[in-house]
């Protein structure tokens, strides 16, 4: 019934509008009227006052419209409010753009528990750009091939793919597939896409130097790797101990040779380039 009454108050606050300034008399404290309108929509007082400290200077009217599209997204008043004390931007958007935003969403698939998660773990999906968030959602369908029911769970679990540039994610994505020999339904349930792609990568060539990974050849190895999501969540010391038998020492020094060896492959192909460079500026003067 609680639930009810408050969804009741959240619609009575969009039709309703901006909420008037408190008057003379009863309740002469400034935003009283406010606090009155948020308790309607079932925040507590104390919630209430939280949520007017947020951007002081946004009006009741953006306060409460924000306030309102994250509950109707289901987020109970705790849950909207922490998600504005973490992103308090969220209350300088229009009601429309918060909407828009939400409906989008829904149509890859996110139903309202799946949404819910969604932007309780990445309020940004409300501010990333329209075109970078379809050019993500295109990578992941047509070039990464994430099927119409693995596409909803990556979105779910890590939201944050929707912020990435599409050469990032599509290059995270080819190096778990092509050097790793993941496919894609146990990407899915490790979550890849939420570890740092520099973290995955040592992680994988260390255990691939000391034997213990070895790229699948037409779905075969001559050993048995480890779980993706072994590789991906377990603590570091864990990781270590149980699956790259090691020590912290050899993991950091290892660390520093690999980014050794990658700058000087960058200088490689720098020296490289200008190589090329100088060879057709050569033929050129030849000719």
């Amino acid at each position: 019934m609680a639930g009810r009454a408050a969804l009741r108050g959240v619609r009575r606050a969009l039709l309703r509008g901006p909420a008037l300034p408190a008057g003379p008399g009863p309740c002469p404290r400034r935003g009283c009227g406010e606090v009155a309108a948020l308790r309607a929509m079932g925040f507590s007082q104390e919630q209430a006052q939280r949520l007017l400290a947020l951007q002081p200077r946004v009006g009741p009217e953006h306060r409460e419209a924000a306030a309102a599209q994250l509950l109707l997204l289901g987020l109970n008043a705790e849950a909207a409010l922490a998600l504005l004390e973490r992103s308090p931007a969220l209350l300088r958007l229009p009601a429309q753009r918060l909407r828009e935003r939400a409906e989008e969403l829904r149509r890859l698939g996110l139903d309202e528990g799946r949404l819910r998660r969604a932007v309780s773990r990445c309020p940004q999906l409300f501010h990333v750009p329209r075109k970078r968030l379809e050019a993500a959602v295109r990578l992941l369908r047509e070039r990464c091939l994430f099927t119409a029911e693995q596409l909803p769970a990556v979105l779910e679990t890590c939201p944050s793919v929707l912020l990435e540039e599409p050469r990032t994610l599509h290059h995270q994505f080819q190096y778990a597939y092509f050097r790793m020999g993941i496919q894609q339904k146990e990407m899915v349930k490790a979550r890849l896409f939420q570890m740092p792609f520099a973290e995955l990568r040592n992680r994988h060539i260390f255990l691939e130097r000391r034997g213990l990974y070895e790229t699948p050849h037409k779905g075969q190895t001559q050993t048995s790797n480890p779980k993706l999501k072994d590789i991906l969540w377990l603590p570091e010391k864990d990781f270590l101990a149980s699956l790259a038998y090691s020590t912290p020492e050899e993991y950091e020094v290892f660390k520093k040779l690999l980014a050794r060896e990658e700058e000087e492959k960058e200088e490689e192909d720098v020296d490289s380039l200008y190589t090329e460079d100088d060879d057709d500026d050569l033929d050129g003067d030849g000719s």
